[in-house]
């Protein structure tokens, strides 16, 4: 690898610093790189993250602005901000991974399709899989799926990126695992408001099964497949994001579920901005979507939840598929 570094991530968030950590504990040459140069000293002085608490940042860790000679550059941003973040990265020819999971509000564009936008003339892969930032950050077992469309490519990065703790697969179909991961999220919002509302452990387990059923439909439609859907990218993401605790969309859920708003202090809510860009890429697509339906009506306040089931419910019967 490079001499600055072996891999530099960008975004200090949950996320990005758990990889930092992860990959700074398993001996790489890591830099972490704030959003500016306040944060950056924060960090740098208590080598403490509030949005990662417990995690302690190893002294090998440097926290430093993005290293252009860097091998490998995680990116870890709101998704919302991966545009911008992509505009702002200094000219080189490292791989870039991109490891954060959304749908651009405007343009309803996935990573890749962003990626492609912007013209960027370097390797590019995709990280996503069922992972919370504070196991990864713990050292607690994981795996995950990094997709890209160079077979030999996504080899070499497999190697670089694989912990002993840090399981990888890969994958061919990038569109698939970038949709997974975004719309997973969306999902994951409806079975919070279906717990939220006391509407039961049944209920919950048949909307997260028709929800994945509806993201592998649009997932075939934008080219991808639906195997991405049914292994780590899809359903293992779904799974973690529609039960786990700690999931910021899921407790969003829970929150409108109980009458509430959803609490966007403790940080950003993907599948808040995900939800209408998603239905409107279905619109478009000719694909039925009708539990992400029902959630973008339900957070822009057109439909109550009560409203919501009784729709899912009364759909017209039909074989599964």
């Amino acid at each position: 690898m490079n001499r600055g570094a072996d891999i530099a991530v960008v975004g200090s968030g949950a996320w990005g610093t758990a990889l930092a950590v992860l990959y700074a504990q398993a001996g790489r040459k890591t830099v972490l790189v704030a959003r500016d140069a306040a944060r950056a000293q924060a960090l740098a002085t208590s080598r403490i993250n509030p949005r990662l608490p417990g995690a302690v940042l190893p002294p090998s860790l440097a926290i430093a602005e993005v290293p252009p000679e860097a091998a490998l550059t995680l990116l870890c941003p709101p998704f919302q901000h991966l545009r911008a973040t992509l505009a702002r990265l200094p000219d080189a020819s490292g791989a870039l991974v991109l490891c954060c999971k959304g749908m651009e509000r405007e343009s309803g564009a996935l990573g890749p399709e962003i990626v492609a936008d912007c013209a960027i003339a370097r390797p590019v892969a995709l990280l996503t899989g069922p992972n919370f930032a504070h196991e990864i950050a713990a050292g607690l077992p994981a795996a995950a799926v990094l997709a890209m469309v160079d077979a030999s490519a996504r080899h070499v990065l497999l190697t670089a990126l694989a912990t002993p703790k840090f399981r990888l697969y890969g994958s061919a179909d990038a569109m698939g695992a970038a949709l997974g991961g975004a719309a997973k999220n969306v999902i994951a919002i409806a079975a919070g408001a279906v717990i939220g509302a006391g509407l039961g452990e049944n209920a919950r387990a048949a909307l997260i099964t028709r929800g994945l059923a509806e993201i592998a439909r649009l997932a075939v439609a934008l080219g991808g497949s639906a195997d991405t859907i049914a292994g780590l990218a899809g359903l293992g993401d779904l799974i973690l994001t529609a039960t786990g605790g700690a999931s910021r969309n899921y407790r969003a859920g829970l929150a409108l579920g109980q009458g509430k708003k959803p609490d966007t202090a403790a940080g950003v809510i993907e599948g808040i901005a995900t939800a209408p860009a998603l239905l409107a890429r279905a619109h478009a697509a000719g694909c039925d979507m009708p539990i992400t339906e029902s959630v973008t009506l339900l957070l822009a306040g057109q439909q109550s939840l009560v409203q919501s089931m009784d729709r899912l419910m009364r759909r017209d019967l039909r074989d599964e598929a």
